[in-house]
């Protein structure tokens, strides 16, 4: 093949030369693979990239983002030019997140401790220091800065120029000038990308398409949602002032008064906003071909109110001019977390897009993704990232409306457990009115309504903010005592509910699941399903309904991934998948009153010998067939209930009825996560891409002597296991509360004062008044009853590795008898 001709076939094509594709291009040729072809339609970073301001920084409350903005810092301020020859303009100046509330402060000290975590050189300061380092900031009413010293600034399109050597270094070809106009998928799995200069099939697509990559998705009959916004950022004249500084200022980001940053650019001053009213998207349906390089005006109407304040805190910038307006596009998702992954439903196709920081995050998640497209899974948790955690519910109306709020909260405080509301509810279960006339404060999930927590005894029905405890602490804890004393009552529709059935629904599960299926009728088995790493793609309840028929439960978000790997592992079997999270409902019935509650509904034998603990039955409760299940979440006497949707209100209005005379209480999200730390139970936070079986500690779901997809790497793992090689493990611990701030996850563990680890999952645990969590720490470190400590709210706690849960741990309660 000649140099110039067109190539018509490759291992993988790249739709997009940003940032994103680029690096996506350069990370696959460092993970092995060579046959590599990228095409842009202009030049080189000519859609969002170039007008990119360029700031990177390791002020991240994320652990997994953490990793990425680190090796992307550390790929700027040198191995990248190293490597290519090919200058990057960094300017490592550091910066500074400013803090003006308490509420702030608390915010940076979780920051710090996660990033303590991750090995930061980070630290909390007070206003005297930063006006050492910024002698020019108005700080007024500041009380203190998170300053990261390594952080930085760099030229995108050097950046991105810089990675496309080194891909083509490695046998990568770009080709530009050079439109992409379908995608499709021929009969034997290829993909056909047709283009301007002739089409090429390949084994795997990439959509890097930036505010392209929408309408280049719905080319394949793929709907992903991101809608592009318009953000603003302003270089002022030559600043007299910078005119004999010896060192660049640090980058300021004043996230209450200015919405955005503030940087020197060489010796002008740069002011960037993201306004927190009357948001601006573009380009709804689609973006046109032809806008290359392209800006809007500057709506100074619209930004005026902060960049009048960027000026009261920069009163140097106050009488200057402004000598260029950037006014460009960028991509945002519903959640604001970029799309990085496998389409949703079909198979090698990978989105990488969406991502509304392409400097700061891109490198690092294109690496993830190359990786997960080489070895088959990342090495960073990918859950937040994962296109397949939106459904059919997010259309394009609604993807605006997210859009929307996204941009408005790029600049507030992310609060834990911070609740998007607009756009919702989505799909409501059939409990919805009714537990919000009885106080119920929601969250969405995959789409879905699920009940957080209840407003009781006068406290305001909606979401309380804070990074310390607040007056939902007492609500959870009355939610925990009744399940925990009395019975408790949950809508748990939000459950993903998968039906396998078929003459070779067993073959074909067997040998998909770590764990031995459930052999008899009513049986139920909790397991695990790998990818070919033996690392966990997700866990899944799975109960045998009938012969050659089982029913699939596992968490809400892990819907279509779960449907992604029954269909894509499925070969000649005779077996047919439905989806049935739509049709059917789902309740829990928890605690040591649940057995006389339901008994007033059924007449079903609820002893142990009629309805053994972890077995199922169809039974009829309140005149409606169901499925119960004898099992909890909570480690209570407990059932789950799974119900046609049309029959759900009315056993739930059964079950309220008969035990209100013994307290009946409706609990939600916040206490079952209590309650299953309490028991120990591992949950989506330690059970993710990263890890395998023998990592997490779960391998007593698992078996050796069975072959399913991931258990070669899954003897491996056992292997490292018991000769001390292995990297991590899930480790359980109790945490002293000082009864104010619990944690969040990802707080550094200590070990003799050196970081250790961090945790995954933490929660107070109201029935035994400890903080509680999960943490991935070195082995040496898991020994039960070793003293440790967690840092929490910035302050190192004392802590001590646990061997058991802390309650109940021989597991009597849920196998209660009559």
């Amino acid at each position: 093949m000649s140099e110039k001709s067109f190539p018509t076939s490759a291992r993988v094509v790249i739709v997009g030369g940003g940032v994103m594709g680029v690096g996506l291009a350069y990370h696959l040729a460092h993970e092995g693979w060579s046959d590599i072809v990228l095409l842009e339609k202009a030049e080189l970073t000519s859609g969002s990239t170039w007008h990119a301001a360029g700031q990177i920084t390791h002020s991240t409350s994320s652990f997994g983002l953490g990793k990425c903005v680190d090796y992307n810092i550390g790929l700027y301020s040198g191995k990248l030019e190293t490597e290519t020859g090919q200058a990057v303009t960094w300017h490592g100046c550091g910066s500074f997140r400013l803090a003006y509330t308490t509420d702030e402060m608390d915010w940076l000290r979780h920051t710090l401790s996660v990033g303590r975590s991750l090995g930061f050189n980070i630290e909390l300061v007070g206003p005297e220091q930063i006006s050492e380092l910024h002698p020019f900031y108005n700080l007024d009413g500041v009380i203190g800065a998170l300053h990261t010293p390594d952080d930085g600034h760099v030229d995108p399109t050097n950046v991105t120029m810089a990675m496309a050597a080194g891909a083509r270094q490695k046998g990568a070809r770009i080709i530009r000038h050079c439109r992409a106009t379908n995608i499709t998928q021929n009969a034997t799995g290829e993909w056909v990308i047709e283009t301007e200069q002739g089409t090429i099939t390949c084994e795997h697509v990439v959509n890097a398409g930036g505010t392209y990559a929408r309408q280049m998705g719905e080319w394949s009959g793929l709907q992903l949602p991101m809608t592009s916004m318009t953000h603003h950022y302003f270089v002022t004249e030559n600043v007299p002032e910078f005119k004999d500084l010896e060192k660049e200022l640090p980058v300021i980001r004043d996230d209450r008064k200015v919405s955005g940053y503030i940087r020197m650019e060489q010796k002008r001053g740069l002011i960037g906003i993201y306004e927190k009213a009357n948001p601006n998207a573009v380009w709804l349906d689609e973006c046109p071909w032809d806008y290359e390089n392209w800006l809007f005006g500057a709506d100074y109407d619209r930004i005026m109110p902060w960049l009048e304040e960027s000026l009261n805190r920069m009163p140097i910038f106050a009488d200057l001019g402004i000598q260029r307006e950037v006014h460009g596009a960028i991509s945002h998702p519903p959640d604001g977390n970029p799309l990085i992954g496998p389409a949703p439903g079909v198979r090698n196709y990978w989105c990488c897009c969406g991502t509304q920081i392409g400097i700061g995050w891109g490198p690092g998640l294109t690496r993830e993704l190359a990786r997960w497209m080489v070895h088959g899974a990342a090495d960073i948790s990918m859950r937040d990232y994962d296109p397949r955690r939106f459904g059919n519910y997010a259309k394009k109306d609604w993807q605006v409306i997210k859009a929307k709020e996204d941009y408005c909260l790029r600049h507030e405080i992310p609060f834990p457990h911070f609740n998007r509301l607009a756009g919702r509810p989505v799909k409501p279960s059939p409990m919805y009115e009714r537990l919000k006339e009885k106080g119920a404060v929601y969250e969405e999930v995959y789409g879905h309504e699920r009940p957080r927590w209840f407003a009781r005894d006068g406290v305001e029905q909606c979401d309380h903010y804070s990074f310390g405890r607040n007056v939902v602490h007492d609500m959870v804890a009355t939610e925990v005592k009744a399940v925990r004393q009395a019975v408790g009552i949950m809508d748990i529709s939000a459950f993903t509910k998968v039906e396998v059935s078929g003459p070779d629904a067993e073959k074909f599960l067997d040998r998909l699941v770590a764990n031995r299926l459930p052999q008899k009728v009513g049986g139920i088995t909790l397991t695990h399903m790998l990818n070919r790493r033996g690392r966990i793609e997700l866990e899944t309840t799975v109960v045998k309904l009938d012969e050659g028929r089982y029913y699939l439960v596992c968490a809400a978000f892990f819907e279509q991934r779960l449907l992604d790997h029954l269909n894509f592992n499925k070969s000649i079997e005779d077996t047919e998948i439905i989806m049935r999270s739509n049709d059917w409902s789902a309740l829990a019935l928890n605690g040591p009153k649940a057995r006389e509650v339901l008994a007033q509904c059924t007449d079903a034998d609820l002893s142990n010998a009629g309805f053994r603990w972890l077995t199922a039955q169809e039974i009829t409760v309140a005149g409606h067939k169901l499925w119960a299940f004898r099992m909890s979440y909570a480690g209570e006497l407990g059932w789950e209930f799974h119900i046609p949707r049309n029959h759900a209100l009315a056993v739930y209005d059964a079950l309220c009825a008969a035990g209100q005379p013994h307290g009946i209480t409706d609990y939600g999200s916040f206490a079952m996560n209590a309650m299953r730390m309490e028991k120990a139970f591992k949950g989506a936070g330690e059970l993710t891409n990263e890890v395998t079986l023998p990592e997490a500690d779960v391998m007593r779901f698992a078996r050796l002597d069975k072959d399913y997809l991931g258990v070669e790497a899954t003897r491996q793992s056992v292997k490292a296991a018991e000769n001390g090689s292995m990297a991590w493990v899930c480790a359980y611990l109790e945490i002293e509360p000082d009864g104010a701030h619990d944690g969040h996850g990802g707080e550094a563990v200590l070990l003799d004062g050196k970081v250790v680890g961090s945790t995954a999952s933490v929660a107070y645990g109201h029935t035994v008044g400890k903080i509680l969590a999960f943490a991935y720490v070195k082995p040496h470190a898991n020994i039960a009853g070793t003293e440790i400590e967690v840092v929490i709210a910035g302050k190192p706690r004392p802590a001590r590795i646990l061997g058991a849960p802390v309650y109940d741990p021989d597991s009597l309660k849920p196998r209660m008898d009559a």
